[in-house]
């Protein structure tokens, strides 16, 4: 299973998604939306963004149940 976070510099958000996402034991991918450019036309307003598979899980105020309840959803948890 393939975890990618969609980030900006500066997001607390991010920072907040990260932290819940390594407290459940995966340490995702980050990929920083301002560095590409079909990255930023699909998630520019979204982030962060939490993809397994390819899937975006959650999104925006991403709470650490939300990625939790995913991750069993994905066989993971």
């Amino acid at each position: 299973m393939k975890v990618v976070l969609v980030t900006r510099k500066g997001c607390h958000l991010c920072d907040e998604a990260l932290s819940h996402l390594q407290d459940l034991g995966v340490h995702p991918e980050l990929a920083d939306v301002d560095a590409d450019d079909e990255l930023h036309r699909l998630y520019d307003f979204r982030v962060p963004v939490a993809l397994i598979d390819g899937v975006v899980v959650a999104e925006g105020r991403i709470s650490r149940e939300s990625l939790q309840a995913a991750l069993e959803r994905s066989g993971r948890g």
